[in-house]
């Protein structure tokens, strides 16, 4: 697994660098204006820290490197600091969601935000369901997103059932089915990394 190291920064002042977001999250729960993020290198996050801890920064420097493929991507993120939001995107980062969602259940950042109950991995969960209903209806045939999780295992209806509310058993097999129908068309889901993900969200 790839070690991840999460920067967190307060309007009081305090910031810091965490090495697991349990931690993290300690620090930023219900805090109104907190920003955090998540990197690959402590020196990417103390970078970001550095230069006033801004979303911007780490995705405009890392994406500019990535020649991304036509498709529609997804993911779900906490970066906002107000609850899981799901996002579906085109390439450019275009959002998406308006083609398959009613506009009232999408907020002014143009992403939908869930209930607090829910987890970021259902979440993720949620942003491919809407993704792969979306790649069906303009007939688009790859989808990416940056959950493992979601990509390699639950979209799959791969689960264990006896750890997941039920909820989220219902949205595995949702999803589990119009994978299939998506495939079945020539379709093609595929993880990439959260870095280059142009619906990245600022927090995965």
């Amino acid at each position: 697994m790839v070690k991840k190291f999460y920067a967190y920064f307060l309007l009081k002042g305090e910031y810091g660098i965490c090495v697991n977001w349990a931690d993290c999250e300690k620090k930023v729960k219900g805090v109104k204006g907190a920003r955090f993020q998540s990197f690959n290198s402590e020196e990417e996050a103390e970078k970001w820290l550095r230069e006033g801890a801004k979303y911007e920064s780490k995705v405009k420097s890392q994406r500019s490197k990535v020649n991304l493929l036509p498709g529609i991507y997804f993911d779900a993120g906490t970066g906002r600091g107000q609850g899981v939001e799901i996002n579906v995107t085109d390439k450019s980062g275009s959002s998406l969601l308006h083609k398959v969602m009613p506009m009232a259940k999408i907020n002014k950042f143009k992403v939908h935000r869930l209930s607090k109950e829910f987890t970021n991995n259902y979440g993720e969960l949620l942003a491919c369901y809407y993704a792969l209903r979306l790649a069906l209806k303009i007939k688009v045939k790859k989808v990416f997103g940056d959950s493992r999780l979601v990509v390699n295992f639950w979209s799959k209806g791969i689960m264990r059932k006896n750890t997941l509310p039920k909820d989220t058993i219902s949205l595995v097999k949702k999803v589990s089915l119009l994978r299939k129908k998506y495939e079945f068309s020539g379709g093609e889901i595929t993880h990439i990394s959260g870095d280059d993900n142009p619906a990245d969200l600022g927090f995965h």
